[in-house]
C-alpha cells in the first residue's frame, strides 16, 4: 500500500510577516530613489493621462506614484510597510503634488472593484508570497480597458541572479515562487492573459552606479531589506562568503572598468490591457 504524503499548505501570512520586517530595515527609501527613473519610464510606457485615477501597488518610497503625479493623474500610492508610505508622502509634499496615501496589502487591497484607471507597480508587487493572488487584486480594482503597468526583475539580470546568490547562502521561504517569475513573459500570460485583451512586454536595463564593488555591497548590506536581513542571519564566516560572491557577481557584470562599477541589470516592462 502506497502513503501519499501532503505537504503542507504554505503560511502566506507567516511569510508575509517576515516579509514587511525585511522591507521595514535597513533604508529603502534611499535605494529606491535612484530607481526614478524607472517609474518614469514606466508612467510613460503606460501612457498615463491628466485625471486618470492611477493605483501604485507595493509602492514603496513613491517612484512609480511620484511620476503619475507628476503627468496630473490622481494618484493613491499604498505599501504594506508605513515608514516607506511616510517618505513618499514627504516626496509628494516637496513638490507640492496631491497625492493620497494608504496602507495597504497588494493581495487584499482595499477598494472596490473597478475603481481605477489604473495600476502601476515597480519592484514592488513581484515581492508578493501568493503571485496568483496578487494579480486577481490588480485586476479586481481595475475598470475594463485599463492598464497594469509593471516593471519586473528578470531571472537572468543582475538583481535576479543576486537573490540566486543570496538564496545559496540563506535559503528563501519554502513554497513559495521565485520573485522573479514576474520577469518572465510567461509567467505574466499565466497570471494575467484571461482578462487581458493586449500583453505588452519589454525588456529593459537599469545601469546601478557606484563607486566600487566594495562601495555598492556597504550600501546594500546597509540600506537594501533583503541583503540587510541576508548578512544579519549569517555568522562572520558564512558573511564573508556572501560578500565574496555579491562581490564576484559585481566584478563579472561591471561594464565601467577599474576606476568606477557600472552595472546593467535587466528588468521586464508590462504593459497589460485588461479586456
Amino acid at each position: 500500500m502506497n502513503t501519499v504524503i501532503e505537504k503542507p499548505a504554505t503560511d502566506f501570512s507567516a511569510i508575509k510577516q517576515r516579509q514587511q520586517a525585511t522591507w521595514a530595515s535597513g533604508d529603502y527609501a534611499a535605494i529606491g530613489t535612484t530607481l526614478q527613473i524607472v517609474g518614469e519610464t514606466l508612467a510613460e510606457a503606460a501612457d498615463v493621462r491628466a485625471g486618470q485615477a492611477v493605483l501604485d501597488v507595493a509602492a514603496g518610497n513613491g517612484n512609480a506614484s511620484l511620476a503619475a503625479a507628476r503627468r496630473h493623474a490622481v494618484v493613491t500610492s499604498t505599501d504594506y510597510v508605513q515608514s516607506l508610505l511616510d517618505k513618499a508622502r514627504a516626496r509628494a509634499e516637496a513638490e507640492h503634488l496631491p497625492m493620497q496615501f494608504q496602507l495597504a496589502d497588494a493581495e487584499a487591497l482595499p477598494f472596490g472593484n473597478e475603481t481605477f484607471d489604473m495600476v502601476l507597480s515597480t519592484f514592488g508587487v513581484m515581492f508578493t508570497p501568493d503571485h496568483r493572488r496578487a494579480a486577481i487584486e490588480m485586476l479586481r480594482v481595475l475598470r475594463p480597458g485599463g492598464r497594469i503597468a509593471l516593471a519586473n526583475w528578470t531571472p537572468g539580470g543582475f538583481i535576479g541572479r543576486l537573490f540566486k546568490v543570496i538564496g545559496a547562502h540563506v535559503s528563501p521561504p519554502a513554497g513559495v515562487q521565485p520573485p522573479s517569475l514576474w520577469g518572465t513573459e510567461p509567467h505574466i500570460v499565466e497570471l494575467f492573459g484571461a482578462q487581458a485583451a493586449q500583453i505588452r512586454c519589454e525588456r529593459r536595463l537599469f545601469n546601478f552606479r557606484y563607486r566600487s564593488a566594495a562601495h555598492w555591497v556597504q550600501v546594500f548590506r546597509d540600506l537594501y531589506g533583503p541583503t540587510h536581513k541576508a548578512f544579519a542571519a549569517l555568522d562572520a564566516a558564512g558573511a564573508l562568503s556572501l560578500e565574496q560572491a555579491i562581490t564576484a557577481l559585481l566584478d563579472e557584470l561591471n561594464v565601467a572598468g577599474p576606476d568606477s562599477l557600472v552595472v546593467p541589470s535587466e528588468y521586464l516592462e508590462v504593459v497589460i490591457t485588461k479586456h
